[in-house]
């Protein structure tokens, strides 16, 4: 199974809210991104070389949750903008 890379990273995002979503708690949700990473990096990007495949989902699942968190802050910002503008 061949799967591009540039598609990881959303799908691991996926994955991570679909756990949440069946009851992970959320201050797990950057830990169970790398997992999936790791998962994905040896099993599905690199099944011929461990070492790369785990390295490759590492960074994966991090750049994930990093993505999901930025994009999660940048919403808080705005609806907080947005609510402190009414209340003025």
């Amino acid at each position: 199974m061949n799967i591009s890379e540039t598609l990881v990273v959303p799908i691991i995002v996926s994955l991570t809210q679909l756990a949440k979503g069946l009851g992970l708690p959320k201050k797990f949700c950057a830990l169970a991104a790398v997992v999936i990473g790791v998962i994905i990096g040896v099993f599905f990007l690199e099944p011929l070389c461990i070492k790369a495949g785990v390295f490759k989902g590492i960074v994966y699942g991090l750049s994930a949750s990093g993505l999901y968190s930025g994009t999660k802050n940048t919403i808080e910002q705005v609806n907080g903008k947005k609510v402190n503008k009414k209340k003025k």
